[in-house]
């Protein structure tokens, strides 16, 4: 889809989305200050020397500096407790979660997934909105009224929203390549600003994940990491020194095709064995169809072998098996140790977990650190909380 047939719809007045009482005003804050906003959002409740250790600043400083936020309310103390290090009172420096609100939307080829989130993308309320056709002008269509309605139900007005989709984004608004909806060069961020009069990043869905991740889970506590999602297609993401990697390559899906299994079923590309072929819903059902001469679908596969059938049985232990040496190529080719797993296919890990695990440590060297699983909720609003996450990290205190 062209640039120029994207641009036909952007006609229609923006609406306002003030529709809930909120201090919008924007935070004219200066680089430490942010950090120190950043800190305390990423870390949770946390005492001034605390924030000091974590930000190697005097005291003084940072005292100064979490003063912007405490007067704009974005930050507030907490009643006066004990330090048992000490033994005096302190007050602990929190973020105020319902200071903000965002969008975060997951685009599909048929549905839009949305959720409204505060300032820990924790979801408020959510809702979808099926796709009558991916035509640039349907889809933006839908997003309106998505974003409306949570708007709406929430009682809320929001900073920003975050759209995560499949493909190669570029700028955080510009749509290179979707190829569930078969769009190339559409501006869609700077499109769906011009609808809502909102701020709008566009991110690709496993990088939102990583960032959501980085965040709100498991970056936290480790400064690499890899997220892998099973489930439509196979999707890899990476997180280094504290950092999503990011690329002119990034939503291409180069970990789709990976080779796991020279036996294995071939994929739509003719790959024989690679991950999509081994790991991919559509590849587990269609196997398990095939052999059976009737549709099967996701959820019956698991119910007939755990009833016996030998087919499905096969095919998803092959399937297991084949994870957990992705999950082992994914620890072994960027030396991270936590591996976050998710997409709707998880239900794979879920059943067949030793089997997973029985082949990461096959394919890893026995002296290696062991590979710690972080295992994703199967809920599809967690891809729609990811997409949240990025305009989180954008637009929190803009």
């Amino acid at each position: 889809m062209s640039t120029e047939a994207a641009t036909s719809s952007d006609k229609a007045p923006a609406r306002s989305w003030s529709v809930g009482p909120q201090d919008q005003r924007a935070l004219l804050l200066s680089e430490p200050e942010l950090e120190v906003a950043r800190a305390i959002l990423i870390h949770g409740p946390s005492s001034r020397g605390e924030l000091s250790q974590r930000l190697k600043l005097s005291p003084a400083s940072l005292t100064r500096l979490s003063k912007p936020l405490l007067d704009a309310g974005i930050v507030r103390e907490s009643d006066l407790i004990l330090d048992g290090s000490v033994g005096r009172p302190i007050r602990l420096l929190d973020i105020r979660q319902e200071a903000r609100f965002f969008v975060g939307i997951k685009i599909t080829g048929k549905m839009a997934q949305g959720v409204l989130t505060d300032l820990r993308a924790n979801s408020l309320v959510s809702g979808a909105r099926e796709l009558p056709a991916r035509e640039v002008g349907d889809v933006l269509d839908a997003l309106v009224d998505l974003i409306g309605d949570l708007c709406s139900r929430a009682g809320r007005q929001v900073s920003g929203v975050g759209i995560s989709i499949g493909g190669q984004i570029s700028g955080g608004v510009l749509v290179e390549r979707a190829p569930f909806l078969d769009w190339r060069n559409v501006p869609l961020g700077d499109l769906l600003g011009q609808r809502t009069g909102l701020p709008v990043l566009v991110e690709n869905d496993v990088t939102a994940l990583v960032a959501a991740e980085q965040w709100f889970g498991v970056g936290r506590e480790v400064a690499d990491f890899a997220v892998v999602t099973i489930g439509a297609g196979v999707g890899y993401g990476l997180a280094m020194h504290r950092q999503v990697v990011r690329g002119r390559d990034t939503g291409l899906g180069l970990g789709g095709h990976f080779p796991l299994d020279p036996n294995g079923p071939l994929c739509l590309e003719g790959h024989r064995g690679c991950s999509t072929a081994m790991l991919t819903i559509p590849s587990i059902c269609a196997q398990i169809s095939t052999a059976l001469q009737r549709d099967v679908g996701y959820g019956e596969a698991f119910e007939l072998a755990d009833a016996g059938n030998k087919v499905a049985h096969s095919v998803l232990q092959a399937s297991a098996h084949a994870l957990g040496r992705f999950l082992a190529a994914a620890a072994n080719l960027t030396m991270v140790n936590v591996v976050v797993l998710g997409g709707e296919g998880i239900e794979l890990f879920n059943r067949y977990e030793q089997s997973v695990r029985t082949a990461l440590a096959a394919d890893r060297d026995p002296e290696a650190s062991e590979v710690r699983i972080s295992v994703l909720s199967g809920e599809f609003d967690q891809w729609a909380s990811g997409a949240a996450a990025v305009a989180i990290q954008k637009y929190a205190f803009g």
